[in-house]
């Protein structure tokens, strides 16, 4: 089983850009995905993007793409969602989580583990 702590959440203008984090802990193995979701308040969980540690190969939303970044420090066991260019519709708790398997989903039901979540709020 594998611990997920996410932080580098805050209050932003629309435009701005944020670091996210996610620190894993326990069992790691490299056949891990990491992904990253959010969640407004009334809506369902939304997949932001993950990235496969074997391959390093990444996969995002549309509503994301080219704006926000995954990637992954192997020695730190941490991975990092880069968002540049925020708009208030990001507004959200960014949550990490991490799939037993080589192959990403961008399906929340198809990960295993959570961390407890990061707020983001972006005004405009």
């Amino acid at each position: 089983q594998v611990q997920l702590v996410e932080s580098g959440g805050g209050l932003v203008q629309a435009g701005d850009s944020l670091r996210l984090s996610c620190a894993a802990s326990g069992r790691t193995f490299s056949s891990y995905t990491m992904a990253w979701f959010r969640q407004a308040p009334g809506k369902e969980r939304e997949f932001v993007g993950f990235i496969t540690w074997r391959g390093e190969n990444t996969y995002y939303a549309d509503s994301v793409k080219g704006r926000f970044t995954i990637s992954r420090d192997i020695a730190k066991n941490t991975v990092y969602l880069q968002m540049n260019s925020l708009k208030p519709e990001d507004t959200a708790v960014y949550y990490c989580a991490a799939r037993k398997s080589p192959y990403g989903s961008d399906y929340y039901t198809g990960y295993d583990n959570w961390g407890q979540g990061t707020q983001v709020t972006v005004s405009s």
